[in-house]
């Protein structure tokens, strides 16, 4: 009953923050199962990117961390010296999702392929993806979107 609760509180702070406009600090997430809003740090170099979530005993339940390359590629992470689970959204440049994987293990150092022609991974919390209904198809608004290709651009 609690993760049914928190999921709905969730889910429905989502859906009034949604309607603030992007900014470089979050990220708006929305689908048939509703809308949230995750804080994110942005790793938007390499070194940034080597280091992620790396050393990090814990990470609010708002929170993320956004990954952003200069072009769509190839993606793929792995957990080394990660010590909490995190869900992995893997999203190409319209901003629409096309691969989740849920729950990476912490430490595990086996390569988590995202798919191809994608331009942005956001980590969050491991089981929160699941616990929000974030699927597949899922559409992603942040300014890492050009605004033209956006499937939810900004100035929605």
């Amino acid at each position: 009953m609690r993760g049914i609760l928190f999921t709905g509180l969730f889910v429905i702070f989502g859906a009034s923050a949604a309607i603030a406009a992007c900014s470089d600090g979050a990220v708006d997430l929305r689908g048939d199962w509703g809308r949230a809003r995750f804080n994110i740090e942005v790793a938007d170099d390499n070194e940034e990117r080597a280091r992620g979530l790396m050393h990090r005993s814990t990470m609010p339940q708002s929170a993320g961390m956004l990954f952003v390359y200069d072009s769509p590629r190839r993606l793929s992470f792995w957990m080394r010296n990660t010590l909490i689970p995190l869900d992995m959204i893997f999203i190409d440049a319209q901003g629409v999702v096309q691969n989740i994987h849920h729950r990476a293990i912490p430490l595990d150092e086996t390569p988590i392929i995202g798919g191809e022609n994608l331009l942005v991974a956001l980590e969050i919390n491991g089981g929160l993806a699941e616990r929000l209904g974030i699927t597949v198809g899922t559409e992603v608004r942040h300014p890492a979107f050009a605004e033209a290709d956006a499937a939810w651009p900004c100035t929605e």
